[in-house]
């Protein structure tokens, strides 16, 4: 406050000398101190109204130095004004017009100048010496408020050095004081040229910046780190950004996909207040169906699975995050048809979640008599309390590997689908509906939790041939997509979903590596394991689709087949199953099954 005041006094003189020049100055010095400083009491009185002291110098913005603008022309004014209604029109011994004038422009431009420097001296000062160099990707309000964050934390841990344009309508323009680049190719010859560290994604560029493959490539092969902030994450841009908001990304944020939108009212329509049964409730799809179903408050919920540790977090999680959901955590497996009765014949459950299921190719490949005793007879016990006990609807999660399938995994979906939709049409007690999707990201045993071990070991990334590709999708989405092909199937429908692009394994592989920033890990080609395919399948060549009111759900049309002949079948298989050798239970699986081909696998000689 001493230092503005001083600057209104001594720029009030220097309006004088302007106006009178220095004998005009000398002449009742005196005296027009005393008016000068009388001068001020209307500058003091804006000054505490606009509150220019009651905010921290160092701190300074915008809003600070707008204030005391405001301040000094509603102080100016009423100085005029007092002239003009006291002193008449003397400019030699109460300040004039031009005198006013001349004090409010100088001393403001001091005023906020000093302001400026503070600032500008204390971020230096407070800018750590290994500061990541950064650019923001995205120039709307995200990007900007992202900007102002990084600049007004204390610490500096983020130097922000410029913009990333997604739309080249502000190339070569400033943002915030900070020139703005284009998104093209030359933009990473300017990063590796500015020495930038990292590129911060703004919150509303997140879906532009995952689908833009050719920049998310270059950044990583030119090891350039990525950060982002969690989509699940709310900031408002204005309050402070903490630390914990920012992540480095992972693969999973990477892979291109468009946002999936379900009909929550409906679902939660369908689910509040009913009694839910999940199998298979500890597993990757199983436990996100347990959380989102939760969310409904269904009345209550009967949790399977026979995986005790996984279960008991399970429990824990209702406990935490759903203690008004009354819950029910059972260790059991479904194939127990006598304890599987009892739960339905107790709960009479309105509505079933099928999930549980032996999903690992290689596997069941070398157990085929435990896919089938787990799988398919699993499933029909499930299935067929399911009818006995009034069940309205019963949601059965497949797979795309039950298309074309290559391998006894796929096949023994595929004998559920068959037999839930057989079953479907010889009964009018519960709609039965399928659900098949690919790979879900980050589910027990997938290849990225897989790779992120190998590279943490330094390698090598094994991968089973360079050409494999396969389709991916996040566990929440797919669950969604579950919950939203559930509330509008009407019984014995088959929903695909629409997986986006394919993604090459080996691809992902280098991507990981990259961003891990590793420089030393090799990708080892092993072949390609017993019963696996190169390209995986929605939709065989013989099925054709039907659109559905969700434009990611679609019905595959496929061939049905009599309850009688399938139930028949199926417990034939059961009875082999515990007998037969594994090349005679594949043998009847592909009996059933005709467009069951094996590939890479000893049940070639079968075909």
């Amino acid at each position: 406050m001493a230092i503005d005041c001083l600057s209104l006094i001594f720029f009030y003189y220097i309006g004088y000398f302007c106006v009178l020049g220095s004998q005009g100055v000398a002449e009742y010095f005196w005296v027009k101190l005393s008016l000068i400083c009388f001068c001020l009491i209307p500058y003091l009185i804006f000054f505490r109204i606009f509150h220019t002291y009651a905010n921290v110098v160092r701190y300074s913005s915008f809003i600070d130095l707008r204030n005391v603008l405001m301040a000094n022309v509603l102080g100016s004014l009423v100085v005029i004004a007092i002239r003009a209604v006291f002193f008449e029109y003397n400019d030699e011994i109460f300040p004039g017009m031009r005198i006013v004038l001349i004090a409010f422009a100088l001393a403001t431009m001091v005023m906020c100048s000093w302001r400026i420097i503070c600032r500008t001296v204390f971020d230096v000062v407070n800018t750590e010496a290994d500061a990541k160099r950064i650019f923001i990707y995205g120039t709307r309000e995200g990007g900007v408020s992202l900007a102002k964050s990084f600049r007004s934390q204390k610490p500096v841990k983020y130097n922000v050095l410029g913009f990333i344009a997604p739309q080249c309508n502000l190339e070569s323009r400033y943002l915030a004081g900070l020139p703005v680049y284009a998104d093209d190719v030359r933009l990473i010859s300017v990063l590796m040229r500015e020495e930038i560290q990292a590129v911060m994604v703004a919150p509303l560029q997140v879906d532009d910046f995952r689908n833009n493959e050719r920049l998310v490539s270059e950044l990583t092969d030119a090891g350039i780190q990525i950060y982002m902030m969690p989509e699940v994450q709310k900031w408002d841009g204005k309050s402070p950004l903490r630390q914990e908001m920012l992540k480095e990304v992972e693969i999973e944020d990477l892979l291109p996909r468009e946002e999936i939108e379900v009909n929550m009212t409906a679902i939660g329509q369908m689910l509040y207040g009913k009694r839910i049964l999940i199998t298979g409730a500890a597993g990757s799809i199983g436990s996100e169906m347990v959380r989102q179903i939760a969310s409904f408050a269904p009345s209550e919920m009967i949790l399977i699975d026979q995986a005790e540790t996984p279960m008991h977090d399970i429990r824990l999680l209702m406990a935490r995050s759903f203690a008004d959901v009354p819950s029910q955590t059972i260790v059991t497996s479904i194939t127990n048809q006598r304890r599987m009765e009892q739960i339905f014949a107790e709960h009479r459950p309105e509505y079933v979640f099928h999930a549980a299921a032996y999903k690992h190719v290689p596997m069941m490949e070398d157990n085929p008599s435990e896919a089938v005793q787990n799988n398919i007879e699993g499933t029909k016990v499930i299935a067929d309390l399911a009818v006995k006990y009034g069940t309205r609807k019963f949601v059965m999660i497949s797979t795309d590997k039950a298309v074309n399938p290559t391998n006894v995994m796929g096949c023994s979906k595929r004998i559920c689908e068959m037999y839930c939709q057989s079953l479907n049409n010889v009964q009018t007690t519960c709609q039965f509906v399928t659900t098949r999707f690919g790979n879900v990201l980050g589910s027990n045993g997938s290849v990225i939790p897989i790779f992120r071990e190998q590279i943490r070991r330094g390698g090598p990334v094994t991968v089973t041939h360079p050409d494999i590709i396969r389709f991916f999708m996040l566990i929440p989405e797919a669950c969604k997509l579950v919950l939203e092909a559930g509330t509008f199937g009407k019984g014995g429908e088959i929903f695909v979903f629409d997986m986006g692009k394919p993604v090459k394994i080996a691809d992902l592989a280098k991507r990981m590596i990259a961003l891990s920033g590793a420089t030393d890990v090799e990708i080892q080609y092993t072949g390609l394991r017993d019963g696996e395919k190169l390209f995986e399948e929605v939709l065989s060549t013989a099925e054709v689709t039907k659109p559905t009111p969700h434009a990611k759900i679609f019905v595959a049309q496929v061939r049905e087949y009599p309850f009688v002949d399938v139930s028949r079948q199926v417990d034939e298989l059961y009875q082999l199953s515990f007998t037969a050798s594994d090349m005679d239970i594949v043998r009847k699986m592909k009996e059933i099954v005709p467009e069951f081909k094996s590939q890479h696998s000893k049940y070639q000689a079968l075909d």
